[in-house]
């Protein structure tokens, strides 16, 4: 009985390691394996009709993977203009690409209504394009530009952010000094004033989006995850699983342990038997 208790012990164990591998193993692909990159970007903007072309490029870090198609999402928040003084468009080889456009506040969704044409695979990447431009009345502002790469599925794969100022054509360089007093600037928080610190067409860290992603559910990021995500859930459930079997091992130990005991001592009922003695005064037979 040891011996089959044992055995069952041994395949329980055996069971739990492999679910947690399986666990850990699907777990691993939602680790970095995209890149988003933007070039094109200027160390400011200028108002007026000055139209400036941004790329945003995704490629595919892990050479293991397969090939995906993309779909673009472009995130724009402006500071001290308003969204109807922004035109922005997505343009392919062919002409204009349609997009799907969501407004909330400052902030401003442009998504592809179709997937990009491209493919992205192990050592190609692909491109989006935008052309910016900023109605000449604009003075002052800065805009946040957030390009978002999303596989067919809507899961977002990788996303990169820049924040650049704009200022209209009248004003002067910045290191131009000005004859007359101005007004002090309003302090921006400390975060802006890293980003306006960061080298011209360099993109800096990721900032908060407001408007919803494309789709319900989509948006959580495979390389980084603001909440629950997929790996939290995949260690929780290896956890789990590790837990229930230490406690099944334990268990069946005890089990083990009292079957061993049963066999080696007799029962509690048979302490108390007693051997009959013969009666000295029972009469001899004769």
């Amino acid at each position: 009985m040891v011996v089959i208790v044992w055995r069952y012990v041994l395949r329980l164990a055996a069971l739990v390691a492999g679910v947690a591998g399986v666990v850990l193993t699907l777990a691993a692909p939602a680790q970095a394996a995209f890149a988003t990159e933007m070039s094109g970007l200027p160390a400011r903007f200028t108002a007026g009709d000055q139209v400036r072309t941004i790329s945003a490029v995704v490629s595919q870090t892990d050479r293991r993977g397969g090939c995906a198609k993309v779909r673009w999402s472009m995130v724009l928040r402006v500071q001290g203009i308003r969204l109807d003084q922004v035109k922005m468009d997505r343009v392919e080889e062919t002409g204009d690409f349609p997009l799907e456009i969501r407004t909330e506040g400052d902030v401003a969704r442009l998504t592809d209504r179709q997937l990009d044409p491209g493919t992205l695979c192990p050592g190609r990447t692909v491109t989006a394009r935008y052309r910016v431009a900023f109605d000449e009345d604009v003075t002052q502002g800065r805009v946040t530009l957030a390009a978002e790469a999303y596989d067919a599925n809507l899961r977002l794969l990788a996303r990169q952010t820049a924040t650049r100022s704009v200022v209209g054509a009248a004003v002067r360089p910045t290191g131009t000094p000005t004859p007359s007093a101005t007004p002090a600037e309003p302090s921006d928080p400390p975060s802006e004033a890293v980003e306006e610190s960061a080298p011209a067409g360099e993109p800096v860290a990721d900032g908060p989006v407001d408007v919803a992603p494309p789709a319900a559910g989509a948006g959580r990021p495979v390389s980084q995850s603001g909440g629950f995500g997929v790996v939290q859930a995949a260690f929780l459930l290896g956890g789990l699983l590790l837990s229930l079997g230490v406690g099944l091992l334990l268990r069946l130990r005890h089990l083990t342990r009292t079957a061993t005991a049963v066999e080696d001592d007799p029962p509690v009922d048979r302490l108390w038997e007693r051997q009959a003695t013969a009666d000295p005064w029972r009469p001899a037979r004769r």
